[in-house]
C-alpha cells in the first residue's frame, strides 16, 4: 500500500475508476453525478406524490396568502 506526503496509508483505488495518480476518470465522475441527479429527481417526485406534501403545498400557499394581505395592509397603515 502506498502512503501520501504524511505518511499515512493511501487505499488501492478501486480498478477503471481512476488513474495511476489517484484522479477519477471522466466516466466514473459522470456516473456519480448522474447518479446523484436521478436519486434527487425521484426523491422529488416521490416527495411530491403523496398526501403529506400536497397538505404542506396548501399550508404553505395559505401562509403566503396571509403574508401577502398583512404585508398589504402595513402598506396601506403607512401611506395613511
Amino acid at each position: 500500500m502506498d502512503t501520501d506526503p504524511n505518511g499515512d496509508p493511501v487505499p488501492d483505488a478501486p480498478e477503471g475508476d481512476y488513474t495511476g495518480d489517484g484522479v477519477p476518470n471522466f466516466d466514473y465522475v459522470r456516473d456519480r453525478i448522474e447518479n446523484r441527479f436521478a436519486t434527487a429527481t425521484g426523491a422529488t417526485e416521490l416527495a411530491e406524490g403523496t398526501p403529506e406534501a400536497e397538505q404542506l403545498d396548501q399550508r404553505m400557499a395559505e401562509r403566503n396568502r396571509a403574508a401577502r394581505e398583512r404585508l398589504d395592509e402595513i402598506r396601506r397603515s403607512m401611506e395613511e
